[in-house]
């Protein structure tokens, strides 16, 4: 099972072995992201939108990038688990991602929750200006 935790100023996705072949991925990382929202989703497909651009689609366990309107998320779901949502800021380093939606115990999706919180940016980030 893939599990989010946040490295330093970084968002990362690690994901199981067999998650890793299907998505030809060993992790997500998110240099410097800025959470805009972190949820909890007690139903799993209520976190996924759009249709899969990357990755395999198979019945209940929904794996990799999403493509939809707004941009793209990257998700590792499962049936029968709460999911994590985690919504983006758009930065250069997050720009092909706009959400993070990740199965997790129910057990670790408080404690999950509440370290993505206190990283929460409530306010869009001012544009890195290239005057000095």
């Amino acid at each position: 099972m893939a599990r989010l935790l946040i490295d330093g100023d970084d968002l990362v996705v690690r994901l199981s072995w067999g998650e890793r072949l299907r998505t030809r991925r060993r992790e997500v990382r998110l240099p410097d992201a800025m959470i805009k929202d972190a949820r909890s989703e007690p139903d799993w497909w209520r976190a996924l939108r759009g249709v899969p651009e990357r990755g395999r689609r198979r019945p209940a366990r929904p794996l990799g990038e999403w493509r939809h309107p707004r941009g793209r998320d990257f998700v590792a779901l499962r049936s029968g688990y709460p999911a994590v949502v985690v919504d983006l800021w758009p930065t250069p380093s997050t720009a092909h991602l706009s959400r993070v939606a990740i199965s997790v115990p129910p057990e670790e999706a408080g404690e999950l929750l509440g370290n993505l919180r206190r990283h929460r940016v409530p306010e869009r980030p001012a544009p890195a200006s290239g005057h000095t």
